[in-house]
């Protein structure tokens, strides 16, 4: 089988988990796909998961009320030797690079990190990865009984329901005593669409001008056309926004039907992690500004005139 540990929030599948399924499909491997969702009051998650999926298998446990990356591998593990898994696909999330070569080491398994394609070349799983700050498309692969794979987010198309939901199974897990215990947590909530899951993208760079231009222009534009908000690194740098909104190579991939950039210069290190989305629409007064040069519309002028216009019309 092809093993997916699910990612969810909220109570409901996340899209990375959709682009795994799709990433497992097209990776050429035998078996059913077959989707490990882990946490507690999981029930909702679980059909939504059985919507793609050829299987789902559910631990419905207090001990994965909370993330802790020593039990989620130890599970992940734990179901891919009992099920004869032979690839394992974790998300490229902060937790999914945490834990995924935990995975790896327990079942003395290769892993392949951050994929942007999965296709199989007789026994070997065969990856397609970006490096040098994503100027270089790096092709590798891995052979042996199992494989485990982490796959960048906003890299594959999210999969669509299936005809026939897929089987529910309870599993049950032999977890080890967590060396760290969570004493606290600290959730930042926000009314927008997350950024990872929104189709359209309002992202503003160092050419917004200051936290109260960015506020104006960036997060007005985003709310008035119910868009999510994105930063550049620079932004972020200089403590303008959270590193939660930072899109790029150091940040968050996201590939939205629309990624609107204002005052964004195009750095390759940006582009690496929005460089799919479909239409890209950039305005910035330096004509020369890297951007335009992967840019669908382009306006050169001053984002001051321009944005509260623009803003204006959504409104109406």
């Amino acid at each position: 089988m092809i093993l997916i540990v699910a990612e969810h929030s909220g109570g409901s599948l996340a899209k990375s988990t959709l682009e795994m399924v799709t990433a497992a499909r097209a990776s050429g491997r035998e078996g059913p796909v077959t989707l490990l969702v882990l946490g507690q009051g999981i029930g909702a998650v679980a059909k939504e998961a059985a919507a793609v999926a050829d299987q789902v298998l559910v631990a419905d446990l207090p001990a994965l009320a909370t993330y802790n990356a020593e039990l989620w591998a130890a599970a992940a593990a734990q179901i891919a030797q009992e099920g004869e898994a032979n690839t394992v696909i974790i998300g490229g999330s902060r937790s999914g690079r945490e834990f995924a070569p935990r995975v790896a080491v327990k079942l003395g398994a290769p892993y392949l990190e951050d994929a942007i394609s999965l296709s199989s070349e007789g026994a070997a799983l065969r990856a397609q990865r970006y490096t040098y700050l994503a100027r270089v498309t790096e092709t590798v692969e891995a052979e042996g009984p199992v494989v485990v794979v982490s796959v960048k987010p906003g890299s594959f198309q999210a999969a669509a329901p299936a005809a026939q939901a897929g089987e529910e199974y309870d599993v049950e897990l032999e977890l080890p005593a967590p060396r760290v215990e969570i004493t606290g947590r600290s959730v930042e909530k926000s009314s927008r669409v997350a950024l990872t899951e929104a189709d359209v993208i309002v992202t503003g760079g160092r050419g917004v001008g200051s936290p109260e231009n960015f506020a104006a222009y960036v997060e007005g534009f985003a709310d008035a056309i119910g868009a999510g908000v994105g930063a550049t690194r620079a932004v972020v740098d200089a403590g303008w926004r959270p590193y939660a909104e930072q899109v790029g190579q150091t940040g968050k991939t996201v590939q939205p039907g629309a990624y609107i950039a204002l005052g964004v210069s195009g750095a390759v290190q940006h582009l690496s992690g929005m460089g799919k989305s479909k239409n890209i629409i950039a305005i910035n007064k330096d004509a020369e500004a890297p951007i335009f040069k992967v840019a669908d519309y382009g306006i050169v002028g001053d984002l001051n005139q321009i944005v509260p216009a623009l803003i204006e019309a959504a409104k109406k």
